[in-house]
C-alpha cells in the first residue's frame, strides 16, 4: 500500500490504538526496547509514521516560548512527541494530559533531566508562544521543570510538510464556522524516541495509557 493511501486510512481509523507494550522479536541495534507486538504482522515499514527502529525526520522547528530552534533528530535524551493544536477540544487534551502525567512522574521521581517532551502543533496560524503558555496553564504542565517544549512549524505549508509528510501524522483542516473558527480531523499519536533519534515505541489512538508510557520510558532509561 502506498504511504499516502495508508496515511489517509490511518487518519480515518485513529481510534484503533497500537499497543506500546514490550514484546519479543527481532533485534535492532538502534533501539533498546524489543520489537513490539502488532496485529497482522505489521512492520514498521508498513506504517505511515516513523515507528520502532526508525529514525525521526531531520527537521528543525521553533520553540517560541524559549525563543530557540530545535533540531528534532539531535535531542540527546529520551523524549516524547505528540501532534496537536491548542484549540482542540477532543483528543488533543487527552494526549497532552497523558504526557503531563509522565512529566509529573519524572519530577516527583527525580529524573526530569533525563526525559523531555516536544508536542508539535499543526496549527501555526493560531499556536504561538502566548497560546502555548495558555495551554500549559490550562493543562497544568510544569514549564519550570525545563523539560517541556512546545514546537511550531513556521506556517501552514511547513506544518503539512513536517507533520503529515515527514512525521506521517494525518491532519485535515475543517471548514470554518460562521465565526471563522475551525477545527482539525487528525490522527492521535504519541512517539517515544531515544537519545539517538530512533523511535522505541509509537502509541496510536485517542487515549494513550500513561502507565504504559511511564513503564516503557523506565525500561528505556534502564536499558
Amino acid at each position: 500500500m502506498k504511504r499516502r493511501t495508508y496515511l489517509r486510512a490511518a487518519g480515518a481509523g485513529a481510534a484503533l490504538g497500537l499497543a506500546g507494550c514490550l514484546g519479543g522479536g527481532d533485534a535492532n541495534p538502534n533501539v533498546s526496547l524489543s520489537k513490539p507486538d502488532r496485529e497482522n504482522d505489521v512492520s514498521s515499514e508498513d506504517l505511515p509514521y516513523p515507528a520502532w527502529g526508525q529514525q525521526v525526520p531531520d527537521v528543525t522547528l521553533s520553540d517560541p516560548i524559549a525563543g530557540a530552534e530545535v533540531s528534532v533528530r539531535n535531542i540527546d535524551v529520551p523524549h516524547f512527541h505528540t501532534y496537536f493544536f491548542t484549540n482542540c477540544m477532543t483528543v488533543c487534551p487527552v494526549l497532552i494530559s497523558a504526557l503531563r502525567e509522565v512529566q509529573i512522574h519524572s519530577v516527583s521521581e527525580g529524573y526530569a533531566d533525563e526525559v523531555s517532551f516536544y508536542p508539535i502543533t499543526f496549527d501555526p496560524a493560531r499556536d504561538d508562544a502566548d497560546a502555548f503558555r495558555a495551554e500549559a496553564d490550562q493543562m497544568n504542565v510544569d514549564m519550570d521543570a525545563g523539560n517541556w517544549h512546545f514546537l511550531r512549524p513556521a506556517d501552514e505549508s511547513e506544518a503539512k510538510s513536517v507533520v503529515e509528510d515527514q512525521f506521517g501524522v494525518f491532519f485535515q483542516k475543517n471548514e470554518p464556522n460562521d465565526e471563522g473558527n475551525y477545527m482539525f480531523t487528525h490522527l492521535g499519536l504519541v512517539s517515544l524516541v531515544n537519545g539517538d533519534g530512533y523511535v522505541e515505541r509509537t502509541y496510536r489512538g485517542n487515549q494513550p495509557d500513561e502507565q504504559t508510557l511511564i513503564d516503557d520510558l523506565t525500561a528505556l532509561r534502564e536499558a
